[in-house]
């Protein structure tokens, strides 16, 4: 939930910051002072800038209430693969695999059975991640209505194969899990967009949409509690069926609500704006006319003028010049080419950190009931503890946003990419202490801790290789590390075949691994930091220029006269 730290309105900033004119240039935005200007005056910059913006202010909010709705039951519902799991284990899916021996001894769910389960759900979680890449390509060429009907497609398909899936023979709840996860980035990232409908409160609909999306797990938790309340009668076949109304929705609102091509950035419309401005002067409209666009774009007069207030903008800009030379690591690979970042430290050190991280998340998810039953040496309390996390899960994504934010802004890249490793470390330690006190503890650190690495990934290849080259590069290093989430599997086979279902070998693994790749990362990031810091101070020296004392001249004489 990545890209919430790239808003709108810091990209505008970066780019009419260095523009002479723009930073000593007084703007006024009056629509009404004349209604028919002179012939030989080129329309005012807010005037073309409102070319851009030709929908309503409702239905702008109809499409961001809309997208959050529908990424809520859509966006990222294959990561409550907890919750579902023991449903499926319930109605026996992939119990054939099975050997006789375990049926006779009701072991459930089985080795086999476990494995299977589980590998759907690491399917499904590397093409959330893999998926990345060509939904940006899709989105940058064809825009987000059809990225939206995409989605609700691949929904459709999914739910439709996951609700036949036990009344056929052969495995459909692969695929159909497949599909599910596949669709659920391509209406969320699309939706990343309409954070630009609104710019002054474009952080805001990010986090909105981000909360939505970790929300979504908690879908297959409602699911899971009306199969238990109907004992059964709601299954699987019956839930995904009235799952349907979902994509459908979708693809409704897609048609017929939401915008064919992305709203444009701040930046982008002001740039756009200011190549009409140095065009010849159009035909001016009529009065009439005049005093109909003036009633219709008044409310995006409003937004525009006070972000591109002269002081408003030299407050947010300081701030956020405050706030960039804080994090220690700002611009380090900007300016360069998304191959020589990619061949860079500053890349491979956060791509380990992200794939082994991403790997011990994703396997604590597939497999928390089977580790705590190990551990506490009760079923009963593992349920407890499995029930816990299912709802702790979507909500403490929701509840972590804003301390997210608030440390990533007040303190160092170094010191954010430090604490994840403490955190990481901590759970590591309470993953393999058999006490109900430190399972409990555990969950409640990994749903606060899952967000906010992502998060921090995100942040730090924003501020490291910028904007220009975001994309390719964040979606590489997402990609990579879901390709490595396939190890999920060796590591279910290892825990059972190995170390007899003993889940604290391959966390002591896993946390080792991820102590060394993150304490080499925030060595690195550290030492870098302190370099870029003096190496700014010193080019600031040098371009520091002489100036008289006042003192030093009176009545026009100067030194030595």
């Amino acid at each position: 939930m990545s890209l919430t730290r790239v808003a709108s309105v810091d990209g505008f900033e970066r780019e009419r910051r260095g523009s002479h004119v723009s930073s000593h240039r007084r703007m006024s935005f009056n629509p009404v002072s004349e209604w028919i200007p002179p012939t030989d005056r080129k329309p005012s910059l807010v005037s073309v800038a409102l070319q851009f913006e030709e929908v309503s202010k409702r239905k702008r909010i109809v499409q961001v209430v809309v997208a959050i709705i529908y990424c809520l039951f859509a966006a990222g519902i294959v990561f409550g693969y907890a919750a579902i799991k023991p449903v499926l284990i319930d109605e026996g899916v992939f119990k054939d695999l099975c050997t006789p021996e375990e049926v006779d001894q009701h072991v459930s769910p089985c080795y086999k059975q476990e494995i299977r389960l589980n590998l759907m759900f690491t399917v499904a979680a590397v093409s959330t991640n893999v998926a990345a890449l060509p939904i940006g390509t899709i989105l940058d060429k064809y825009g987000p209505k059809a990225c939206g009907i995409i989605g609700s497609i691949f929904l459709t398909t999914g739910a439709l194969l996951f609700s036949f899936a036990s009344q056929v023979d052969g495995d459909l709840f692969t695929p159909g899990y497949f599909f599910l996860a596949l669709g659920g980035p391509f209406v969320f990232i699309s939706s990343f967009q309409l954070s630009n409908t609104f710019p002054q409160n474009s952080g805001l609909i990010l986090a909105l949409l981000t909360g939505a999306f970790d929300s979504s797990s908690a879908l297959f938790l409602i699911f899971r509690l009306i199969y238990e309340a109907t004992g059964g009668k709601l299954n699987t076949h019956r839930l995904f069926l009235l799952y349907l109304i979902v994509p459908i929705f979708i693809f409704i609102v897609q048609v017929f609500i939401m915008p064919k091509d992305s709203y444009k950035t701040v930046s982008e419309v002001v740039k756009d704006a200011e190549e009409q401005v140095n065009a010849p002067t159009p035909p001016e409209a009529s009065e009439d006319e005049r005093r109909s666009l003036q009633e219709r774009r008044e409310s995006t007069i409003q937004e525009i003028s006070l972000l591109l207030d002269k002081s408003t903008n030299t407050k947010r800009q300081k701030r956020e010049e405050h706030k960039n030379a804080r994090s220690g690591v700002w611009g380090a690979m900007h300016g360069y080419s998304a191959l020589q970042q990619i061949k860079s430290p500053w890349f491979w050190l956060i791509t380990c950190f992200t794939v082994v991280q991403m790997t011990r998340i994703n396997y604590f998810v597939a497999t928390i009931r089977p580790q705590e039953r190990y551990l506490l040496g009760s079923p009963e309390r593992a349920k407890l503890v499995n029930d816990f996390f299912d709802v702790a899960l979507p909500l403490g994504g929701v509840l972590s946003i804003p301390f997210i934010g608030l440390l990533l802004d007040n303190t160092s890249t170094p010191f954010a990419l430090g604490f994840l490793v403490v955190v990481a470390t901590i759970i590591g330690v309470l993953g393999c202490l058999p006490y109900m006190w430190a399972a409990i503890a555990n969950v409640c650190l990994f749903v606060v801790y899952r967000p906010f690495y992502y998060t921090t990934v995100s942040d730090y290849s924003a501020k490291v290789f910028g904007f220009q080259t975001f994309g390719k590069v964040y979606g590489l290093i997402i990609c990579l590390a879901g390709l490595f989430n396939f190890l999920q599997s060796p590591l279910d086979a290892v825990t059972h075949m190995v170390f007899n279902n003993n889940p604290i070998p391959v966390n002591v693994i896993l946390m080792s691994i991820a102590v060394i790749v993150g304490s080499a990362l925030v060595t690195f990031t550290s030492i870098k930091a302190r370099t870029m810091k003096r190496d700014f101070l010193e080019d600031e020296a040098e371009g520091a220029t002489e100036s008289l004392m006042p003192s030093a001249m009176t009545n026009g004489s100067g030194y030595g006269t």
